[in-house]
Formats: C-alpha cells, sequence, structure tokens
C-alpha cells in the first residue's frame, strides 16, 4: 500500500499542477489592443507665384593685362642712364625716358648731315646760276626759241636738287637717332621684367625689358553650351563694327589675394572664333577699365597678371518662371506637391535653369500652376495620399490631432480625458462617476471665473 502511494503520490501532484496550468492559459484575459495613431509629418512648404529672375552665369578665368609689349631700342649704345621706375613692379607713364643710352656718336652724326646740308645748299644755288649763265650764253648766240634741257643745265639743277633733299632727310634721321637714344615708355604702364642694366651695350635687336599697359585688363572666361543660350554675346561679323560695345553683358569678377578681396566691374568685349576642342567650351573675353584706380579715395586692390577670379556674366531675365529652393526638386526632376486635404503627391517638372541654392521652373508647360503648395521639406520615402502637416510660408494651419487636441500656430492642443489615465492603463474610458465630478468641477470653477 504504501509502495502504491509513493508511486501514485507525484503523478497526481504533476496531473493536477498540469490542470491548473492548462486552465490558466485558456481562461487568461485577451489583451487589449490600441490603434495607434496616425503619424503626420510636419513640413516646410511654399505657395508658387510667377515672378521674374535675372539669371548670372557662374564661370572662371585667370587676369592678363590687354597689351604687353617687349621694349627694344631702336638704336645701338651704351646705356648711361636708367629711371627709377625702370624696376620690376615700377609704374611708369606715357612718353617717360627709361633708358637713355650714350648720345655722343648721335650727336656727331648731326653735325655732320647739318654740314653736309649746308654743301648741298650751296651747291644747288651755284648750279641755278650756272643754268641762267647757260641760257644767257644761249642767247648771245643768236639763238631762238627755247634751249634744250642740256644747254639750260637741268639735268645738273635735278641732280643738285635731289642732293639737297637727301642732305635734309640725312638730317631728319640724324636727330631721330639721337632722340631715339632716349629710350621712352609708348604707354602708362608697369614693368614686369628688365633685362639690361646701366653701362651694358645693346643693340637695336636687345631686349631691355617687358612691360603692359595698365589702362585695360582682361579676363578669359569659359562658358558652357548650355550657359551659352542665357546670354546674348557680342558676335561680330564681316562689315560690323567691332568696337561696338553698348550691348555688351555685364561681368563682375571677384577676387582674393591673401587676406584681401576685391570686386571689379567689366564687360564682355570679345568672343573666341573657335570652340575649345578639349573642354567644348566657348570662351569669353572681359575687360576691367583702369583696374589700378582708386574709388571714393579708397584704395582698392587691384587686378593682378595671373591672378584667377571668379565671373558673374549677366544673362537673360526669365520672366513667368517659378523659384524654388535647390532642396525641393527631387533627384530625378521631382517636386512634392500638397493638395487642400494635406496629402502630398509627386509630380515631375523640367527645370528651366539651376544654380548651387536655386532652381528656375517655368510657370507654363512645366507641370506646376500658380497657387500650388510646392513642400521644402526633402522627405525620404514620399508616397502618393501620405498625410504632412505643412507650415506654408511661415504660417500653420490648425488641423486636428488624434485624442481630441488642436495643433495649429499656437502649438500643441489640451489633451482629453481619454488620455493616459492613471491605474487604468492607457487610453482606458473614465467611469460614469468620475465623469460626471468632472464635468461638476469644470462648471464649477467656469462660474466661479464668470
Amino acid at each position: 500500500m504504501k509502495l502504491l502511494v509513493r508511486i501514485l503520490g507525484p503523478l497526481i501532484i504533476v496531473a493536477c499542477a498540469v490542470f491548473l496550468a492548462r486552465h490558466f492559459i485558456l481562461t487568461k484575459p485577451e489583451p487589449r489592443t490600441f490603434e495607434a495613431p496616425p503619424q503626420v509629418t510636419a513640413v516646410e512648404a511654399t505657395r508658387l507665384k510667377p515672378e521674374t529672375f535675372q539669371v548670372f552665369l557662374d564661370t572662371q578665368g585667370t587676369v592678363r593685362p590687354r597689351t604687353m609689349s617687349n621694349l627694344i631700342p631702336e638704336v645701338s649704345g651704351r646705356i648711361i642712364e636708367i629711371s627709377p621706375n625702370f624696376r620690376e613692379g615700377g609704374f611708369f607713364e606715357k612718353d617717360e625716358v627709361l633708358v637713355h643710352l650714350d648720345p655722343l656718336n648721335y650727336e656727331t652724326a648731326v653735325v655732320i648731315a647739318e654740314s653736309n646740308l649746308a654743301q648741298a645748299k650751296t651747291a644747288l644755288r651755284e648750279e641755278e646760276v650756272r643754268g641762267e649763265q647757260a641760257v644767257q650764253s644761249w642767247r648771245r648766240l643768236g639763238k631762238s626759241g627755247t634751249p634744250s634741257d642740256m644747254a639750260a643745265r637741268k639735268p645738273q639743277l635735278a641732280e643738285a636738287q635731289a642732293k639737297l633733299r637727301a642732305s635734309e632727310a640725312e638730317v631728319i634721321r640724324a636727330k631721330r637717332d639721337l632722340e631715339r637714344t632716349k629710350v621712352k615708355a609708348p604707354f602708362a604702364g608697369r614693368i614686369v621684367e628688365q633685362s639690361v642694366d646701366v653701362g651694358q651695350f645693346v643693340s637695336s635687336n636687345t631686349q631691355l625689358g617687358r612691360a603692359f599697359s595698365t589702362d585695360v585688363m582682361e579676363v578669359r572666361f569659359p562658358l558652357t553650351n548650355k550657359q551659352l543660350s542665357f546670354v546674348d554675346l557680342p558676335e561680330a561679323y564681316r562689315g560690323d563694327n567691332a568696337d561696338e560695345k553698348q550691348n555688351a553683358p555685364e561681368v563682375l569678377i571677384s577676387g582674393r589675394i591673401g587676406r584681401d578681396a576685391g570686386q571689379w566691374a567689366g564687360k564682355v568685349v570679345r568672343v573666341d572664333s573657335l570652340i575649345d576642342e578639349a573642354s567644348r567650351q566657348l570662351f569669353v573675353v572681359a575687360e576691367v577699365n583702369d583696374p589700378y584706380r582708386r574709388q571714393d579715395d579708397r584704395p582698392v586692390m587691384p587686378l593682378k597678371i595671373g591672378m584667377f577670379v571668379d565671373g558673374l556674366v549677366k544673362g537673360e531675365l526669365l520672366e513667368n518662371v517659378f523659384v524654388l529652393p535647390r532642396e525641393a526638386v527631387r533627384v530625378g526632376g521631382e517636386v512634392i506637391l500638397i493638395n487642400e486635404a494635406n496629402e502630398i503627391r509627386r509630380q515631375k517638372v523640367v527645370p528651366l535653369w539651376s544654380e548651387t541654392d536655386k532652381v528656375v521652373i517655368p510657370a507654363e508647360g512645366a507641370g506646376l500652376n500658380p497657387g500650388d503648395v510646392v513642400c521644402l521639406t526633402p522627405l525620404s520615402y514620399p508616397a502618393n495620399g501620405a498625410k504632412v502637416l505643412p507650415t506654408i510660408d511661415g504660417v500653420s494651419p490648425a488641423v486636428e490631432q488624434p485624442g481630441g487636441g488642436m495643433m495649429g500656430k499656437g502649438g500643441r492642443g489640451r489633451k482629453g480625458k481619454g488620455g493616459k489615465g492613471k491605474g487604468k492603463g492607457k487610453g482606458a474610458p473614465e467611469p460614469e462617476s468620475e465623469r460626471a465630478v468632472s464635468k461638476e468641477s469644470v462648471k464649477s470653477d467656469s462660474g466661479e471665473k464668470s
């Protein structure tokens, strides 16, 4: 008997435990289910309205002088003096003497030429007298009519006149060579390179140095094929006036050297005759007048040769277009429209012009209409029909939120009593007694306030 109890006792206990466990599992209460409130994304938006947009073509180029010359003397000689401005970086004015050669030999040549001129004048006068005497002798011989040229010594007279003119030309040349011993600046400019100095003998083909004119600087800018369609370039044809610059596009040039930055105004005056084969771009030349001037008695950083600058070429004025921030247009040329029900819709557009931070879309024929609301906030996965809470041009519309509150321009609304309850689970309804007490307290409060 005791053996049977020892065997059946544990089995009965296990069976009871299994029965109780099965009972608890089958009779467990059903868990309460809650519906997640719809997720509404707050976005920034704008309402489209047509406007005008000024196109500026962004490009870059290198500064170069319009006039660069090699200074070469026209006569030979030893350098006896140079100007203090004839140094690298020195400024000089037009007709300023930069290099002075030894004039002794040329002064001697002037004296010799003047002596030859005096002899030629004397010879001419003597020949004129001989000619008159020859004519008188011919008539004393009783001959009538006009004497021949040989009898009147006209060839000898012509020879004497020719020698006189040659002597006069020699004097002019000698004086001109003497003047050329002073090498003068052909324009107002600046020295780039000095190749000679005092005491050096130079010939008529020796390079003294290099200089450039400071009246005008040039910048050569490349323009892409797309940029060319938004600017009116001064293309010249045969027979046209190449100096016509009234309608030349304006250019704003900016550059920096160290911590100094400057801006200069210029104009596009020329266009290259061919398109660069390597970059497939067309180069235009912009001119900046008087880049070394002072503006309003303030020193302005000058344009340096070889300086790398940025250029903004003034292009066309686009009318009846929509201007959107760059982030409003998604990859692939899509924008997100928001309807009156605050639902989004993806719309394909064709931009007319784009910049670093702006995209220009035509108001007609591009898929957008005036008054459409465009989302400006980038959305990762914008599904058509999804709800959003737009702030249109800084104004937030009042939209009812789950739980009985209001979300509007004033901020978050007051939650109802059906919200998170104490000890009754999230979203549990209030008992009728508590609800009645709450209403009475609200009424009494309102009565006291009134």
